[in-house]
């Protein structure tokens, strides 16, 4: 729903990336993947910057341009925030990236597909090619929850790619955000007997209980950073399956990728970046914002220059927080 009815509405195009990164992957996920690209009223995208945004988990990057009740589309957002000159034009992308374990954190996995490879190798150059965007410089990231988890772990590892990222209540402080799942994951694989089975009635549906979409998450977390090519979907879980205790070496590979420990040797990298923005609820239900403290700190300490907010809310329906990233970004990769 358009809240300024008078701004011009940009143009939506499509894109099919012929991806190889994304061939074999453990899941049977398909390689080729949509590329919605928006561009603002009157413009082709010749010369302008280019985001990407990387949508939470159970979304696909074509769920941020469909009809919104009460509330904005990432376009329509973009229409009011160009036409009232809060923020300069910008192309911006929504990379179609869900899987069949519902979703993505943006990384390169033996079971989930190399993610990281598709968006940098593959997904920019078609678009930047297309469209004349983009290129050195000129292109940012942005996303929330996995999505925001997505943006800053390229920041910290791709900054020779990207030059601004925006992470809105991204997952970091694992033990905190993924740990406590834990317990539920196993009385629900204990429930159906198998990872394998618990997921494959889980396809069959027809409908979903939010407590099952949380249980599938805590597996796609699992294939996602310390997957078992030989196991269901790849997936092994870092706990004993009847006790839930910690299995330390399955553990550290989780924490491998928490961007709370990722800034001890990647921090230098953010450096490099243009725009660095980082918020989170001060509510966060899954505790994310004791994780983004932490990282805060981290890169205070170690004089990387970034933008840390806390605002009173939690997790939930935070997409009006792109009122502030958005200008930040796009200011950013003008300058």
């Amino acid at each position: 729903m358009r809240r300024d009815r008078s701004a011009p509405a940009g143009e939506l195009h499509r894109l099919t990336v012929n991806s190889t990164a994304l061939k074999g992957n453990l899941l049977g996920d398909a390689p080729d993947r949509d590329v919605l690209v928006y561009t603002p009223a009157g413009q082709s995208g010749e010369g302008l910057p280019l985001l990407v945004d990387l949508v939470g988990f159970t979304a696909g990057g074509p769920a941020h341009v469909n009809w919104k009740n009460f509330g904005e589309n990432v376009p329509e957002r973009l229409d009011r925030l160009i036409n009232d000159s809060t923020m300069p034009p910008v192309a911006v992308a929504f990379p179609d990236c869900f899987t069949r374990l519902g979703g993505n954190q943006y990384i390169n996995s033996a079971a989930m597909g190399r993610w990281e490879d598709f968006l940098v190798d593959e997904m920019l150059p078609q678009v930047e090619q297309h469209f004349g965007c983009g290129g050195t410089g000129r292109r940012g990231v942005f996303g929330k929850s996995s999505g925001g988890y997505g943006s800053i772990v390229h920041a910290l590892r791709r900054a020779d790619t990207w030059s601004a990222a925006a992470c809105h209540s991204g997952d970091m402080g694992f033990e905190l955000c993924y740990l406590p799942e834990m317990p539920s994951v196993l009385r629900a694989i204990t429930k159906k007997g198998s990872i394998e089975r618990f997921i494959t009635d889980f396809e069959a549906g027809p409908k979903w209980k939010g407590k099952d979409i949380h249980d599938l998450m805590t597996l796609a977390m699992a294939a996602t950073y310390d997957p078992d090519p030989d196991a269901f979907c790849g997936i092994r879980l870092p706990v004993d399956l009847d006790t839930c205790e910690l299995i330390e070496e399955r553990w550290a590979n989780w924490q491998r990728w928490d961007p709370v420990e990722m800034a001890d040797g990647h921090a230098q990298n953010l450096q490099q970046l243009k725009g660095l923005w980082i918020d989170c609820g001060t509510v966060d239900q899954y505790n994310l914002v004791y994780g983004a403290r932490r990282l805060h700190r981290k890169l205070t300490a170690a004089g990387v220059d970034h933008v840390y907010e806390e605002f009173p809310d939690d997790h939930s329906s935070v997409d009006y927080r792109m009122d502030k990233s958005l200008p930040f970004l796009a200011q950013a990769l003008t300058s």
